[in-house]
């Protein structure tokens, strides 16, 4: 019997083609807004119902926490166990032009808020030409193909020697002078592949190698993603794949978070770029 690290990425791909399938007809706006203050749409809302009513019922995970949710919710009945935190539709803004979007899954062995080091698992979910499953466990990450009747292993998930793409968010005028110097240095060498979907753009980097980011903002300077459900499960991943994560400074699994909610500038991929990037941000 497997346990339920594995069992809750059973649920996560067992969920995906209805998920997949029911989008089509929730592109409209939901009534609300997520803890983060963004307009939620009906997509979003209805895939959290569907991971939490899957998940939730795991035996040994004791706290659910979503991106849609305020809180955290105790749903097992011991002190100790694991808490799954997730985005059920990452990029769900990309549902009404009908580009990619995720979910993104991180389990991590401590009740939330947590740090970086606690994650045993990650993985995503990507909605794309076809529905694909990255699953980060134990230094290895293994890609699955996702169908209404199982997954299939596609074997394991390594970064190309060399780095190719790249792709970092926020608006240009809002960039810091230090990044926007960084970016130009990239841009000689690396493609510009962006595509506003964080889990599209980090498969891109884990396929074809380069660098995904969203940096902290003069606006913003802890940026847009959020740790424990977005930047420090695509970190494990990516880490796993053998790539590197930064916040700037460090390793996003160095992070310890004092929300479940809080933000920090995200950057994924090859070790080279991202000992560029801290040294232009140093400077």
């Amino acid at each position: 019997m497997s346990g339920p690290v594995e069992r809750v990425f059973d649920a996560a791909a067992d969920a995906a083609p209805e998920i997949r399938g029911g989008l089509p007809e929730r592109r409209a706006k939901a009534e609300s807004e997520n803890e983060s203050g963004e307009v939620q749409l009906e997509a979003d809302v209805w895939a959290d119902d569907l991971l939490f009513d899957r998940i939730a019922d795991i035996e040994g995970v004791n706290w659910y926490a979503s991106e849609e949710r305020e809180d955290v919710l105790t749903v097992g009945d011991a002190d100790d166990g694991y808490a799954v935190a997730l985005d059920p539709l990452d990029g769900s803004s990309n549902v009404k032009s009908n580009n990619p979007c995720g979910t993104v899954v991180g389990v991590y062995d401590q009740p939330l808020p947590a740090p970086g080091s606690s994650l045993v698992a990650a993985g995503f979910v990507l909605y794309g030409p076809t529905t694909t499953m990255v699953v980060a466990r134990d230094g290895e990450a293994t890609e699955y193909l996702v169908e209404a009747d199982g997954r299939t292993d596609l074997g394991p998930v390594e970064l190309p020697e060399e780095p190719t793409v790249y792709g970092f968010g926020g608006r240009v005028p809002d960039w810091t002078e230090a990044f926007e110097a960084f970016v130009r240095d990239v841009e000689d060498d690396l493609k510009l592949r962006y595509g506003g979907a964080m889990i599209a753009d980090v498969n891109q980097v884990l396929v074809y190698g380069g660098a995904f980011g969203y940096p902290g903002l003069r606006s913003a300077p802890e940026g847009k993603l959020r740790a424990h459900f977005e930047s420090m499960p695509v970190a494990y991943v990516v880490e796993c794949a053998g790539g590197a994560s930064s916040d700037g400074s460090g390793s996003l699994l160095d992070l310890d978070p004092d929300s479940v909610h809080e933000r920090t500038p995200t950057f994924v991929g090859h070790r080279s770029v991202m000992d560029d990037l801290e040294a232009a941000l140093s400077d």
